[in-house]
């Protein structure tokens, strides 16, 4: 049994990323995102790999597209988006996990607008936190620490003494940005990611212990858990 983040280290909150980490979209990100790839000329293998974690805007916009309006593209994409919610399934463990944990101690942060944050979540089975911060309440989004920075704000903790869970580089890098410990989960992974992180293939076997302080660490339990490089 191990305590995940640093050795011996305890924290006032946990910061979850919600695509691929809480829940399990790929089938719903692919078909939506590969049509839209397809469509303007992009592999939609490669591509798709490249837009985990990033808001829509975020991922239109650097690609320059002759007459496409980025603002307006990325405002269809999530029309759709909260159209299709076929397949989408909760990481195994989430939810127990979550409802293991004090609302005041755990918030989600991700870089989907807030209603289809909503209904994703909904649609997963994953249990309302009382702090969401969505990609539209940000001005950057992942990679930019921003959307973590305000996450432990509303919780009213120092993002030093949080701990994140993501699984995308973009969210990775927003995390270690904001300057908190990152845990990488890989459930929903395809291809083999390399991290230097300590990585989890689900909530499985993860249980909290809270010390007198009022902190907490996450043990972990599970035989899927392993730190790469």
């Amino acid at each position: 049994m191990t305590a995940l983040g640093a050795p011996g280290r305890s924290f006032s909150a946990f910061l979850f990323d919600m695509d691929g980490t809480l829940l399990d979209s790929t089938a719903f990100v692919e078909r939506i995102w590969g049509k839209w790839a397809i469509r303007h000329g992009f592999d939609p293998e490669s591509f798709i790999r490249t837009i985990h974690g990033v808001r829509a805007i975020d991922v239109i916009t650097p690609l320059g597209l002759e007459n496409i309006d980025p603002r307006k593209e990325a405002l269809n994409m999530e029309a759709q988006e909260l159209e299709d919610l076929d397949g989408v399934v909760p990481i195994a463990g989430a939810i127990d996990f979550l409802n293991s944990l004090h609302r005041e101690k755990w918030a989600i942060v991700t870089s989907a607008p807030i209603e289809l944050a909503r209904r994703r979540m909904a649609a997963a089975g994953i249990p309302m936190p009382d702090v969401i911060i969505s990609g539209e309440d940000v001005i950057l989004g992942k990679p930019n620490p921003a959307c973590y920075l305000l996450g432990a704000e509303k919780l009213g903790v120092d993002p030093l003494d949080c701990l994140v869970f993501e699984d995308a580089p973009a969210g990775i890098i927003a995390g270690e940005l904001a300057g908190s410990c990152v845990v990488v989960v890989t459930a929903a992974h395809r291809h083999e990611q390399s991290t230097r992180h300590f990585a989890v293939g689900s909530y499985r076997g993860l249980r909290t212990r809270s010390l007198a302080n009022g902190l907490m660490q996450i043990m972990d339990l599970a035989e899927d858990s392993r730190s790469t490089r």
